[in-house]
Protein backbone atom coordinates (compact mmCIF):
# COMPACT_ATOMS: atom_id res chain seq x y z
CA UNK A 1 0.00 0.00 0.00
CA UNK A 2 1.40 3.23 -1.09
CA UNK A 3 1.22 6.11 1.63
CA UNK A 4 0.24 10.11 1.67
CA UNK A 5 0.88 12.90 3.72
CA UNK A 6 -1.46 15.35 3.46
CA UNK A 7 -0.73 18.49 4.97
CA UNK A 8 -3.34 21.60 5.23
CA UNK A 9 -4.07 23.63 7.91
CA UNK A 10 -8.31 23.45 7.01
CA UNK A 11 -9.07 19.73 8.87
CA UNK A 12 -12.06 19.94 6.49
CA UNK A 13 -9.43 20.10 3.87
CA UNK A 14 -7.38 17.10 5.29
CA UNK A 15 -10.43 14.72 5.87
CA UNK A 16 -11.89 15.33 1.92
CA UNK A 17 -8.47 14.18 0.99
CA UNK A 18 -8.02 11.40 3.22
CA UNK A 19 -11.21 9.76 1.86
CA UNK A 20 -10.66 10.44 -1.32
CA UNK A 21 -6.71 8.96 -0.91
CA UNK A 22 -8.09 6.26 1.00
CA UNK A 23 -10.85 5.11 -1.55
CA UNK A 24 -7.64 4.82 -3.86
CA UNK A 25 -5.85 2.30 -1.21
CA UNK A 26 -3.37 4.83 -0.10
CA UNK A 27 -2.60 4.80 3.88
CA UNK A 28 -2.66 8.59 5.74
CA UNK A 29 -0.90 10.54 7.28
CA UNK A 30 -1.46 14.18 8.34
CA UNK A 31 0.14 16.98 9.01
CA UNK A 32 -1.48 20.91 10.03
CA UNK A 33 1.90 22.69 8.77
CA UNK A 34 5.27 22.15 7.31
CA UNK A 35 7.48 21.67 10.40
CA UNK A 36 4.54 19.18 11.48
CA UNK A 37 5.10 17.87 7.86
CA UNK A 38 9.14 17.28 8.60
CA UNK A 39 8.60 16.04 11.97
CA UNK A 40 6.71 13.31 9.91
CA UNK A 41 8.96 12.34 7.38
CA UNK A 42 11.18 12.11 9.93
CA UNK A 43 9.35 9.19 11.37
CA UNK A 44 8.50 7.48 8.29
CA UNK A 45 8.79 9.23 4.58
CA UNK A 46 5.72 8.77 2.96
CA UNK A 47 5.82 8.02 -1.16
CA UNK A 48 3.62 11.27 -2.05
CA UNK A 49 3.10 14.55 -0.21
CA UNK A 50 -0.12 16.18 -0.91
CA UNK A 51 0.96 19.84 0.37
CA UNK A 52 -0.89 22.90 0.68
CA UNK A 53 0.70 26.72 0.16
CA UNK A 54 -0.77 28.81 2.82
CA UNK A 55 -0.09 27.67 6.29
CA UNK A 56 1.13 28.73 9.28
CA UNK A 57 4.43 28.83 11.10
CA UNK A 58 6.01 27.05 8.05
CA UNK A 59 4.18 26.99 4.76
CA UNK A 60 4.11 24.80 2.06
CA UNK A 61 6.85 26.14 -0.23
CA UNK A 62 9.25 26.75 3.23
CA UNK A 63 8.74 22.76 3.56
CA UNK A 64 9.58 21.72 -0.50
CA UNK A 65 12.76 23.64 0.04
CA UNK A 66 13.48 22.14 3.41
CA UNK A 67 12.60 18.34 2.51
CA UNK A 68 14.61 18.74 -1.28
CA UNK A 69 17.81 20.30 0.76
CA UNK A 70 17.82 16.95 2.49
CA UNK A 71 19.71 14.98 0.14
CA UNK A 72 20.32 11.90 2.44
CA UNK A 73 16.35 11.19 2.34
CA UNK A 74 14.89 9.16 -0.61
CA UNK A 75 12.60 12.06 -1.99
CA UNK A 76 9.21 11.64 -1.56
CA UNK A 77 6.49 13.02 -4.80
CA UNK A 78 5.14 16.74 -3.83
CA UNK A 79 1.87 17.56 -5.36
CA UNK A 80 0.98 21.09 -4.45
CA UNK A 81 -2.88 21.10 -3.22
CA UNK A 82 -3.65 25.26 -3.03
CA UNK A 83 -5.69 27.81 -4.37
CA UNK A 84 -2.61 29.66 -5.45
CA UNK A 85 -3.28 29.68 -9.07
CA UNK A 86 -1.25 32.13 -10.76
CA UNK A 87 1.99 31.29 -12.95
CA UNK A 88 3.84 33.19 -10.66
CA UNK A 89 3.17 30.31 -7.82
CA UNK A 90 3.25 27.31 -10.08
CA UNK A 91 6.85 28.41 -11.61
CA UNK A 92 8.30 29.08 -8.14
CA UNK A 93 6.71 25.72 -6.83
CA UNK A 94 7.99 23.72 -9.97
CA UNK A 95 11.48 25.57 -9.65
CA UNK A 96 11.80 24.29 -5.93
CA UNK A 97 11.03 20.56 -7.02
CA UNK A 98 7.24 20.09 -7.11
CA UNK A 99 6.35 16.86 -9.25
CA UNK A 100 3.10 18.43 -9.75
CA UNK A 101 0.01 21.27 -8.95
CA UNK A 102 -3.75 20.84 -8.38
CA UNK A 103 -5.60 24.07 -7.76
CA UNK A 104 -8.54 23.61 -4.98
CA UNK A 105 -11.45 23.12 -5.08
CA UNK A 106 -10.77 19.14 -6.36
CA UNK A 107 -11.90 15.83 -6.38
CA UNK A 108 -11.19 11.82 -6.88
CA UNK A 109 -10.57 12.29 -10.88
CA UNK A 110 -8.42 15.23 -10.56
CA UNK A 111 -6.10 13.30 -8.02
CA UNK A 112 -6.03 10.43 -9.88
CA UNK A 113 -4.98 12.27 -12.72
CA UNK A 114 -2.44 13.93 -11.25
CA UNK A 115 -1.30 10.64 -9.07
CA UNK A 116 -1.33 8.93 -12.65
CA UNK A 117 1.24 12.01 -14.42
CA UNK A 118 3.84 11.03 -11.49
CA UNK A 119 3.58 7.15 -11.86
CA UNK A 120 1.61 6.24 -8.07
CA UNK A 121 -1.50 4.82 -10.32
Amino acid sequence: MKSCLVVDDSKVIRRVARRILEEMDFSIEEAVDGKDALEACERMLPDVVLLDWNMPVMDGLEFLKAIRGRANLKQPIVVFCTTENDMNHIRLAMEAGADEYIMKPFDREIIEAKFAQVGLM
